[in-house]
């Protein structure tokens, strides 16, 4: 075993005598949360084990006010992406835990894709999916890709749509599927780069601010992959006020915030209230910073996207492009008791997809670390492998009992991805001590 049990959480397991894999009852949130707890054991959340299992991809997780844990992913019955294979079906599955990862419930189905059965187009399929739980209520939002034409087929009149769910009772059941694409594409028709000819909502996280609150809840960001109307790859934020029932770009609309070497993104925000967008690239990451002029607005200007990799000290993907999380934490460092915040990055270290791990990098000061994406993309301080096995899409969420879930593609049991179309969805967590070899502690204050 990685990690040692407390007393009672063991008596707690020998009452219930469930493992991670296995089904327990649902009987509802705990109503207290530890303020420290030992981590959850690694397990097959969502598990391939031989060819003939339907492949898993593309991890998503989300914490409730409760603590609750909801994961939804691909569950790929057609083995590719959305819209690549002609009424490709995919569904969308997901599991809960209420005891911070320790034990989860059964397999469920979010929305089930028709494939060549569907009556319309956005119900032949649905994939990619983003997750958000509200801080303040019971309230869960996931969009998704959807359709029958992938992105890069894409055009403005026939396109992937965003498929929107709600959870009103803490992820247990779901609405039926919303598109909301138009809302969003529209919004460039006007622009420099459009009509813009796809798009789709990066998967992962989607992330809800701890400080700004203008509409009715605390304001959500996802970061997009948007394909012009010359067919360039470029990154925009958006951002919503009332849960995702409404979206905006985030700054000018002729500004990405990434252009060109644009790829699937990931957002955060920064101690300083800026925004971060992390953009997948081969070999690392591109970050860029957005600096509000007006919050209540939802204006402001990007700077200058940078590469971090091996050339400048930063997150390394040796031979391979994959998207992962990026997480700020605040932190105590412990060798002198110094209050600052630690960037997360997930990504394959490689070579190829492979070998997953957390990069870590110090923010101790605004002006030297995260005032420009120059300064934050160079001189990470260090990277916790994760996996020894093939491995790619990987997601981050910060736990309530102050420990770093980690949801991660992994071919565990020797199936290829690449042959069979899919992964096993590993679940982890990790003290921050565990994965700074004890440079840092959360800052609980």
């Amino acid at each position: 075993m990685r990690k040692n049990f407390s007393i009672l959480f063991a008596l707690a397991v020998a009452v219930t005598t469930f493992a991670c894999g296995c089904t327990k009852p649902d009987n509802g949130p705990e109503k207290e949360q530890p303020v420290k707890a030992e981590p959850a054991e690694s397990c097959d959340l969502f598990a391939v084990k031989t060819p003939e299992d339907i492949a898993y991809r593309i991890p998503s997780i989300a914490v409730t006010p409760s603590g609750r844990l909801i994961s939804v992913v691909d569950y790929r019955i057609v083995r590719s992406d959305i819209g690549v294979i002609n009424n490709g079906r995919i569904d969308l599955h997901y599991r809960i835990s209420d005891d911070h990862g320790h034990t989860w419930g059964e397999t469920k189905v979010l929305v089930e894709g028709k494939g060549a059965e569907a009556e319309d187009f956005m119900s032949v399929g649905f994939g990619d999916p983003c997750i958000v739980a509200d801080r303040e209520s019971n309230k869960v939002l996931v969009m998704s890709c959807a359709g029958n034409v992938s992105f890069q087929n894409g055009t403005r009149n026939r396109h992937q749509n965003i498929a929107r769910f709600y959870s009103e009772d803490g992820g247990q059941t779901w609405s039926e599927p919303e598109d909301i694409a138009e809302s969003i594409y529209s919004q460039f028709d006007a622009s420099s780069y459009g009509p813009v000819r796809s798009m789709f909502v990066a998967s992962g996280r989607i992330m809800q601010s701890s400080t700004v609150k203008v509409g009715s809840h605390y304001r959500l960001y996802c970061a997009v992959l948007v394909r012009d109307k010359s067919a360039t790859h470029m990154n925009y934020v958006l951002f919503s006020d009332d849960f995702g029932g409404s979206w905006k770009v985030l700054g000018d609309i002729n500004e990405p915030a990434v252009y060109r070497t644009a790829d699937e993104p990931k957002v955060e925000e920064l101690p300083n209230g800026n925004i971060l967008i992390s953009s997948r690239y081969n070999g690392g990451r591109y970050y860029n910073i957005f600096t509000y002029d007006s919050v209540a607005e939802g204006t402001g200007d990007w700077d200058e996207a940078q590469f971090s990799g091996a050339t400048n000290g930063g997150v390394t993907a040796i031979e391979n492009s994959t998207n992962g999380e990026v997480v700020v934490l605040p932190v105590v460092r412990n060798e002198d008791k110094k209050q600052m915040h630690l960037l997360l990055q997930s990504l394959p270290m490689g070579p190829q997809r492979a070998n997953v791990g957390i990069y870590y990098k110090e923010l101790a000061s605004e002006v030297d670390d995260y005032i420009s994406p120059y300064e934050l993309a160079r001189d990470w301080d260090g990277v916790k492998q994760v996996s020894t096995k093939n491995s790619a899409y990987s997601t981050l969420i910060w736990q309530k009992d102050n420990n770093l879930g980690f949801l991660y593609e992994e071919e565990t049991y020797g199936v290829s991805a690449y042959e069979y179309g899919g992964y096993n969805i590993v679940y982890d967590a990790f003290s921050l001590e565990e994965i700074t070899a004890g440079k840092y502690s959360y800052n609980f204050l």
